[in-house]
């Protein structure tokens, strides 16, 4: 306990009056009294029980400790409670008088001094339960201040700035992302529209090539049908040729008067059964191909006749015939006089009446039958 300079003596009975309990008038007290400090000879013994300060997290008390003030400040994080702020040891001295009552029976300490001793100045216990005492009470349910009033607003508003600025942020997050997702949609769908039309052209190409390629088939197919036509060709006229080498004309400067088949009342059948080719009388009549003269001589309405048979069975007869130089059996080769044009038998005029018959004896058409040999008639 502190002490102090003594003070000056001063009679007991100087302080004035007492009361009905014993204790000093208060305006004696606050009257006369100046300072006093207790010393050994003028404090006499406590009658009661006498409380030692205990120290519990840093806060001093004793029996006569009437309450500790605790200030409620309202921050941005909420209510600040004392047991923020460092602890504050208070000490008083004891003021005994003899006629001191007890401090059980003081109005609001009672109550206080005779609760659980390990219970603290703010009314709460070592569990956590609070206390019945009205020092506690009274400073938590004080009035706030315009400072703690003003710094409540500003922490609201400190508070409503950073949820807006949060809001904010998840605001722009979102949109980042929305934006993202859209641009990744936009991607997706040019890389599927990229492939579409990479795959159109594609086909295009392939179809495009294919038909350059069937063209060029097709046209390889026609220079080579062409190629094999003209080689036809060529081989037509080089076995025409041969024919005609092979093979000559029956006369010469002739005039085509009746054809194969040709209907009238002149023929004793009702039709020409061969080819007339009017020439003057005497003009030379010509084997038409290599052969055996298989008969020569009259034949009634033929006149003088000569029937050459080829290697192949066909029989090719001369009709109407002036004379003959040949002779049955001969051979003869193409080209050679065999006779001359007349007008022997049953005619109206000299010619060369030419039949052909196939080696059964059934007469054909000798006009197509030479132009078959290549002859040009």
């Amino acid at each position: 306990m502190a002490s102090n300079r003594p003070a000056p003596e001063a009679p007991y009975g100087s302080i004035g009056s007492f009361d009905s309990s014993g204790i000093p008038d208060a305006a004696d007290v606050n009257g006369q009294w100046e300072e006093w400090n207790p010393t050994e000879e003028t404090v006499r013994p406590v009658r009661g029980r006498h409380r030692v300060a205990k120290q519990r997290g840093g806060l001093a008390r004793s029996s006569t400790v009437l309450g500790v003030g605790v200030i409620a400040a309202v921050g941005a994080g909420g209510m600040a409670t004392a047991q923020d702020k460092p602890a504050v040891s208070i000490s008083l001295p004891d003021v005994i008088t003899d006629n001191l009552p007890d401090a059980e029976s003081l109005p609001g300490i009672g109550s206080l001094m005779s609760g659980d001793a390990d219970a603290d100045v703010t009314g709460s216990t070592d569990d956590g339960e609070a206390g019945d005492g009205p020092v506690t009470a009274a400073s938590l349910t004080g009035t706030p201040t315009a400072a703690q009033h003003s710094s409540g607003a500003d922490a609201g508003e400190a508070l409503r700035a950073r949820i807006l600025q949060q809001a904010e942020q998840q605001q722009a997050s979102a949109d980042a992302e929305a934006k993202a997702a859209a641009e990744a949609a936009a991607a997706e769908q040019a890389a599927a529209e990229a492939k579409a039309q990479q795959t159109a052209a594609q086909k295009q190409a392939a179809a495009a090539k294919a038909a350059a390629e069937a063209k060029a088939e097709a046209e390889a197919k026609a220079k080579a049908e062409a190629k094999t036509a003209a080689a036809a060709k060529a081989a037509e006229e080089e076995r025409v040729a041969d024919l005609a080498g092979s093979w000559s004309l029956p006369t010469s400067s002739y005039t085509i008067t009746s054809t194969y088949g040709q209907a009238g009342n002149m023929w004793s059948s009702g039709y020409h059964t061969g080819l007339d080719l009017a020439a003057p009388t005497g003009t030379p009549a010509k084997a038409v191909h290599g052969g055996t003269v298989k008969s020569a001589g009259w034949s009634g309405s033929y006149g003088y006749r000569i029937v050459l048979e080829l290697e192949d069975g066909t029989e090719v007869w001369y009709c109407h015939l002036s004379s003959m130089t040949v002779g049955a059996g001969q051979t003869v080769g193409t080209g050679e006089t065999i006779g001359r044009v007349g007008a022997t038998g049953n005619v109206t005029g000299p010619h060369l009446h030419l039949e052909v018959h196939t080696a059964g004896g059934e007469g054909i058409d000798p006009l197509a039958w030479l132009r078959g040999k290549g002859l040009t008639v």
